[in-house]
């Protein structure tokens, strides 16, 4: 599935404007050159991968609605080109068809540690921190909140980590599922609480 063709990216007069959460960087701070994506099939329903010429930019689940992520990825890093994933010599596509493969990988079991470089376009700021640190959380392992704020030198900052996990933009690759509630239960995921079981259960069945 193609949701990108080649196309000059929408001016900011035609783009659409959402608001941002806080710690995000404004629009008018970005810029891309290249933006593609692709829809992947997995075990927790389609993801879109959306990578520019950094890396993936975005990872998003079904239920945020694809067309509405594009719009405010446009919006937000407003880039030159707007790349069919099919595109060749674009590096932006060379990011998208690693990260294809790395998830389709990680989702047999296969793959503990995703190398897609990641583009951190939409983290800034303490979130940006919390998202740095979960990519240190061991694949089949699980951290608290409470535990990753600890880690990070901020230990009354737990509902900052929690907004920072929820609001991660590269879910799965960025790995927020492994944190849970100092009472083990498994708090909140942008995917939904199935999807989070099912990706912890995942990778504890791979070091089995």
């Amino acid at each position: 599935m193609n949701p990108m063709t080649e196309t000059p990216a929408p001016t900011p007069d035609t783009a659409s404007h959402s608001e941002h959460p806080r710690g995000a960087p404004r629009a008018s701070t970005l810029h891309r050159n290249e933006l593609t994506s692709s829809v992947v099939s997995t075990p927790i329903g389609p993801l879109l991968v959306a990578t520019t010429e950094r890396g993936v930019v975005r990872v998003a689940f079904a239920a945020e609605s694809i067309d509405s992520v594009l719009t405010d990825l446009v919006d937000r890093l407003r880039p030159d080109r707007l790349i069919a994933d099919e595109g060749i010599g674009n590096e932006s596509v060379r990011h998208l068809a690693a990260a294809e493969a790395q998830l389709r990988e990680y989702f047999t079991g296969r793959l503990q540690t995703f190398t897609v470089p990641i583009d951190d376009a939409l983290s800034s700021g303490f979130y940006l921190e919390v998202r740095q640190a979960l990519r240190q959380v061991p694949f089949g392992t699980t951290t608290t909140y409470t535990a990753l704020a600890e880690r990070l030198g901020r230990p009354k900052a737990v509902r900052a980590v929690g907004t920072g996990c929820s609001g991660n933009p590269v879910p799965v690759i960025v790995p927020c599922h492994r944190v849970t509630r100092a009472d083990g239960s498994l708090g909140g995921y942008r995917g939904g609480a199935p999807a989070k079981a099912i990706l912890q259960a995942l990778e504890a069945d791979a070091l089995r």
